[in-house]
């Protein structure tokens, strides 16, 4: 390399490291995880409770499957790995298919537009859970495969019919209440 002037001149220049782009996704897994709920919160003792009856299992199974739904996705990978331990290819096929789960839903901060048209985070959950049991049923692992993902379908109906859904509520919900009430505390000067 030589310095002639203010202008430096390289036959090779190295790539600069992009310290923006690493921040960025950085803020964006943070933020993307965000919208998971705390897990103590999902699994609260004191908040589980036998449904009184069929529709209010409904209820609840419906307003927890929506409040908990990054965490049940969460569960029901987890569990899908888990049952792919032996099998490496199917393995390896999951591995790459949770980046695409990691970056087209955990990750993203503004809606999917997809050919002009805003795609919503259903659509974007229901395409990426098809195409992963698809790519994976292309395995050879379907016995794994099936079985795992009926223990985690079962297993998230429960929960979501056991626990109890009158304390759920977004954060602007609960500042809202909390100051309604009038219990904030304002430290004393």
């Amino acid at each position: 390399m030589t310095n002639y002037g203010a202008i430096p001149t390289s036959s090779h220049p190295s790539p600069p490291v992009d310290l923006e782009y690493i921040s960025h996704v950085r803020h964006r897994i943070k933020s993307g995880l965000a919208t998971r709920r705390p897990w103590r919160s999902m699994f609260d003792l004191e908040s589980m409770s036998l449904p009184h009856g069929f529709f209010d299992a409904i209820s609840r199974t419906k307003t927890n499957l929506v409040y908990f739904r990054a965490n049940y996705a969460i569960a029901v990978l987890f569990m899908l790995f888990a049952s792919l331990l032996y099998h490496p290819t199917s393995l390896l096929v999951l591995a790459i298919l949770v980046v695409f789960w990691i970056f087209l839903y955990f990750l993203r901060d503004e809606p999917l537009v997809v050919f002009g048209h805003q795609v919503d985070d259903r659509t974007v959950m229901i395409c990426l859970s098809v195409l992963t049991i698809g790519m994976l049923l292309f395995t050879h692992a379907t016995g794994n495969i099936l079985g795992s993902l009926l223990t985690a379908l079962v297993l998230v109906m429960i929960h979501a019919a056991v626990r109890r859904s009158d304390n759920l509520y977004s954060d602007e919900e609960a500042a809202a209440v909390t100051e309604a009430s009038g219990l904030t505390s304002y430290p004393s000067s």
